[in-house]
């Protein structure tokens, strides 16, 4: 079954649902009826409502139909389980993305480093520092490490726009997989010079290692972002032990 088919149906139904066309708690039209209304298969139909399930915007309740769930926030809410630019993460949150490159450099991996990101010392890097705004308010610090045999030919532009985008529409790097670990840290000179922080003196910071399709790890990025606009959601699914 073509992606393209299910993933337009998925994200017409999250349009509905996110405008109040669907309203918190509401029932979506049936199944026969998204069918007619979307003239696709059956099949198509249970994967793009899967795919709302598992994004938490939907329940399936059996004999019943499909609830709406879902319930806007006034904070940024990343995900836990996906794997999202920022840019992807400001769309979906109905705010207006930009991104100022700090610090962009060439490097080379020594054991401090390595120690750190995880990438062997001897490896060619890129490093970044990149200030991402939602609507105006500068939230998240970036510093992004790059490997430079994968990420090809990046550049502070392509930094400033999105960098998963040039990798995925210009390299054809498929990004499988992130190793994520979440921390309250105390702020640093560089985070109160360049977020506004206020009366915290504390950031929530997310770490991770991504993969491509070759099993190669091709990012390290840690995330600083201002507690007070930060929120990462799940939709978890307790498993029936046999």
């Amino acid at each position: 079954m073509p992606r393209s088919k299910y993933d337009k149906i998925y994200h017409s139904l999250k349009t509905k649902i996110e405008t109040g066309e669907y309203e918190f708690q509401a029932m979506l039209p049936s199944e026969n009826q998204l069918i007619l209304i979307y003239d696709c298969s059956r099949n198509t139909i249970r994967r793009a409502i899967s795919a709302l399930v598992t994004d938490g915007y939907v329940q399936t309740m059996q004999g019943k139909g499909v609830r709406n769930i879902f319930q806007p926030t006034l904070q940024t809410s990343f995900t836990i389980g996906g794997i999202e630019s920022f840019k992807e993460s400001a769309i979906r949150n109905n705010q207006i993305p930009k991104t100022e490159v700090l610090y962009f450099a060439e490097l080379t991996s020594d054991k401090k480093i390595e120690a750190r990101t995880g990438f062997a010392a001897g490896t060619d890097l890129y490093y970044l520092q990149r200030l991402h705004y939602l609507d105006g308010k500068a939230l998240i610090l970036n510093h992004n490490y790059f490997l430079k045999d994968v990420v090809t030919h990046l550049t502070k532009e392509i930094a400033e726009q999105s960098i998963y985008e040039y990798l995925e529409q210009e390299l054809h790097i498929t990004i499988v997989t992130s190793k994520r670990i979440m921390t309250v840290e105390k702020m640093t000179e560089i985070d109160e010079k360049y977020l506004q922080l206020g009366d915290y003196n504390c950031l929530a910071v997310v770490s991770s290692q991504t993969y491509n399709s070759d099993g190669i790890m091709f990012e390290y990025t840690q995330s600083r972002h201002r507690p007070d606009y930060f929120r990462f959601q799940d939709n978890a699914v307790r498993r029936t032990i046999p």
